[in-house]
């Protein structure tokens, strides 16, 4: 029998949900935003999601429309792309090996009627399906819940433990996958050697969430942010989203620009170089949590 993924609450320290997503690959945080900021973003992206085509294939899915570019899109889904609770996390799990971490993706997925279940996958094959170390980490993803969860509406589907597996089979039994059933509002947390995939949707309703992931800083993002973002866009943002989204090197001599400016400099048009290396190391990580205009130092 499948297990499912623990539940824990909003309240939950970090370092607790980290524990819980190191031991079995996944967790759900329930209810770490409010209904109502769910029913937010979604009117914000309806737009755009409208204009979004269904997949053209069975693992793209036929009925299943993946909206992008979220952080131009959406200015209440920033909100969940900085959350605390979720960029704390984030750190303590991938921290140990690099000096940074980024925005890796940012996608509305709406899952529609009819849609049969997904594929199971790993969502770091996306690295052109490199032997990353079993016990290493190099993404970590959320599905937050834009409408609740259910079995039936197709919930994301997570194969517990499997992130500790030796071997990466290319195909997996879907019986050894569980519904991650949650409330609007609740996120699931999820690295990225953890086998999952979208459940079938055999309701007449549409299930909706929104996928953002974190890499390090020295990987490609799978979406790129300078591109889905625009500059006039990006400098309207809060400094930590910024670097967030890659305007940071992804470590010492990763990601600087022409003269070797910070990419922030370049974005700003100052001319201020790279800070030192230890300077760098101390401050990278912190920096993402800074809610105020960006300052050259």
């Amino acid at each position: 029998m499948a297990v499912g993924a623990r539940t824990v609450g909003a309240g939950t320290a970090p370092e607790d949900i980290a524990t819980v997503l190191r031991e079995d690959g996944c967790v759900i945080i329930s209810d770490l935003a409010a209904p109502e900021m769910m029913d937010q973003i979604t009117t914000e992206l309806t737009p755009y999601l409208d204009a979004t085509d269904e997949g053209v294939d069975e693992f793209l899915g036929h009925a299943t429309r993946r909206t992008g570019a979220l952080i131009a899109r959406s200015p209440s889904v920033r909100t969940l792309v900085a959350h605390p609770t979720v960029l704390e996390t984030v750190d303590l799990s991938l921290g140990d090996h690099c000096s940074t971490f980024q925005v890796d993706l940012t996608q509305l997925v709406d899952i529609g009627p009819g849609e049969p279940a997904q594929r199971i996958h790993r969502d770091q094959w996306s690295f052109d399906h490199y032997p990353f170390p079993t016990g290493f980490e190099a993404e970590i993803g959320t599905m937050w819940a834009a409408t609740d969860f259910t079995e039936e509406m197709g919930a994301t589907r997570v194969v517990v433990g499997s992130h500790l597996w030796k071997e990466d089979p290319s195909e997996v039994d879907p019986a050894l996958s569980s519904g991650a059933v949650m409330s609007k509002g609740s996120v699931l947390v999820y690295v990225g050697s953890i086998f999952h995939g979208g459940g079938a949707n055999t309701t007449d309703v549409h299930r909706i969430g929104i996928n953002i992931g974190y890499s390090l800083g020295w990987l490609r993002q799978e979406e790129n942010q300078y591109l889905a973002c625009p500059p006039e866009i990006a400098r309207t943002l809060p400094e930590g989203l910024l670097r967030l989204m890659g305007y940071q090197r992804g470590s010492y001599a990763l990601g600087y620009v022409d003269d070797m400016r910070e990419p922030m400099d370049w974005l700003y048009d100052r001319r201020s170089l790279m800070s030192d290396y230890y300077n760098y190391n101390r401050s990278a990580r912190k920096g993402l949590k800074r809610t105020e205009p960006y300052a050259p130092s």
